[in-house]
């Protein structure tokens, strides 16, 4: 699964605040991913939240650069 620094994702579990969609702050053997609606940050192994993962809702790659 090809992720990255500033995509946001909606996970199947939720927070403990009540939201399901978090951005990737770092990528690699393990993950950091942020809480959109209440900002806190946690560490994840990258098989766990691609296990976890419902949905990529935006990709900061998708977005074109024009010169």
């Amino acid at each position: 699964m090809d992720l990255n620094v500033g995509d946001i994702v909606r996970l199947k579990k939720t927070h403990p605040c009540g939201n399901t969609e978090f951005k990737i702050m770092r990528t690699g053997m393990d993950f950091r991913i942020e809480c959109l609606k209440c900002g806190h940050q946690t560490w994840i192994t990258r098989a766990k939240l691609e296990r976890n993962i419902k949905k990529i809702l935006t990709a900061e790659n998708s977005q074109g650069i024009s010169d």
